[in-house]
């Protein structure tokens, strides 16, 4: 058996089994098992593991993954559903027009309406312009690759809020004297 594990602890790690010591590190982290610096130090050498044996140490000393509790189960994690980056891309480009133009022809229903007669149709002059731009801007960013670098700076910003966030708890656990 132990000549077993001898050999996997010297067969490589995946890609996949990096982020997931990363995941199970985070984890840590958010449960403050780790500080701020022993985090970032551990990430780098887990994304630098060749491995298993490599990995195995840097989690060793951290306790098993503990399941969720039954009431964060019944909550849900994440508000956006899961979409290809794309899909999220598209929606965040055309959103503002798909809300702004109905809003306006309203607008220009309800003169209408209380006018008594059919108003000249000025919103094609708010939806032609914008939605010409927005094709435009569709077309040369979906042929460019936007999404896949949008997704990448999105996700950029989002860990740099969750080590903004981590840094503060380690700072309000450190105390004052810190």
């Amino acid at each position: 058996m132990l000549a077993g594990m001898e050999g996997r602890d010297g067969m490589r790690a995946a890609d996949a089994d990096r982020a997931a010591v990363a995941d199970r590190l985070r984890a840590a982290l958010d449960e403050g098992r780790l500080n701020l610096y022993e985090y970032d130090e551990r990430l780098q050498q887990a994304y630098a593991a060749r491995t298993y044996a490599e990995l195995d140490a840097l989690v060793r000393d951290l306790p098993a993954v503990a399941p969720p509790p039954a009431a964060a189960l019944a909550e849900p994690v994440e508000t956006t559903p899961a979409r290809p980056a794309t899909a999220r891309w598209l929606a965040e480009v055309w959103m503002p027009y798909l809300q702004v133009v109905p809003i306006v022809v309203a607008i220009w229903a309800i003169s209408s309406l209380f006018a008594r007669d059919l108003l000249y149709f000025w919103p094609g002059w708010v939806a032609g312009p914008w939605g010409a731009v927005l094709l435009v801007r569709t077309v040369t960013g979906l042929a460019g690759g936007e999404p896949r670098r949008w997704e990448a700076e999105r996700e950029r910003r989002r860990r740099r809020k969750l080590a903004k966030r981590a840094r503060r708890r380690a700072l309000e656990a450190g105390g004052p004297d810190d």
